[in-house]
């Protein structure tokens, strides 16, 4: 099985992850956001998958918090994508991607066991 790992280098909880599946023999591939940005049609698959555009989103996070209000408020798909391409570090980290199409996000040990399939 493929694993892709979409996240930001300097994440915490991305390095986790990639140790993670690391230690317990996972093949993967990491992609940082920042250097290969998800293409608008990547976006919609993803937030088709994860209950929507704002699913995706980390709104915890400084960079949420530091937007203008007007940019929070995305009322369509078209404003969700350009939002999240201008700023892609705004999705959960770390996004995980399987070659069956399975998509989840956020990183537990307990989670990626599960996950994986991992006593």
């Amino acid at each position: 099985m493929t694993t892709t790992v979409y996240g930001l280098k300097n994440c915490d909880t991305c390095r986790k992850a990639t140790k993670w599946l690391d230690r317990f023999g996972v093949a993967h591939t990491f992609v940082d956001y920042r250097d290969t940005k998800p293409t608008p049609e990547t976006l919609v698959e993803w937030a088709g998958k994860l209950g929507g555009f704002e699913a995706m989103v980390n709104k915890s996070s400084t960079t949420w918090r530091q937007l203008p209000d007007n940019r929070k408020a995305a009322a369509s798909d078209a404003e969700w994508k350009l939002l999240l391409r201008e700023y892609p570090q705004l999705i959960r980290r770390p996004l995980v991607v399987t070659d069956d199409g399975e998509i989840s996000q956020g990183f537990s040990d307990n989670g990626f066991k599960k996950r994986f399939n991992i006593d």
